[in-house]
């Protein structure tokens, strides 16, 4: 089955260590505010989950949502999370650790976009 979300191996090492410090960890990705469109890395809980979120997946463990309306504009594609130096001006947990997440993306084969269809 393909998957809507992915993460580096760095973002992967990165959620080891914020879980660690802060413990369960959740994913909502930012629509504009709060350092552009970048994934925010929260407290499990902190952020409240609305009903027109939408959970695209899980990465290391922890649950990744976006706003329905934003999905709409990014359901063709794939989001890999991935770190990069340097600290973003949003309220994510990474900020005092120098580094920021950052969100890449690739656009769905039409062979994956058939089995995610399927899927729903």
């Amino acid at each position: 089955m393909v998957e809507r979300v992915l993460a580096t191996e760095a973002a992967l090492a990165l959620i080891d260590k914020l879980r660690a410090i802060h413990g369960d960890l959740m994913f909502h990705q930012s629509g504009g505010c709060c350092d552009g469109s970048a994934p925010m890395c929260y407290p499990k809980g902190e952020f409240r989950i609305g009903g027109s979120d939408v959970k695209l997946g899980e990465i290391g463990g922890c649950e990744f949502f976006m706003s329905e309306s934003q999905f709409e504009y990014w359901k063709h594609t794939q989001l890999l999370i991935d770190v990069t130096p340097g600290r973003g001006s949003g309220f994510s947990l990474e900020a005092p650790e120098g580094v920021r997440f950052l969100t890449r993306s690739r656009v769905f084969t039409d062979e994956e976009v058939a089995e995610l269809e399927k899927a729903a």
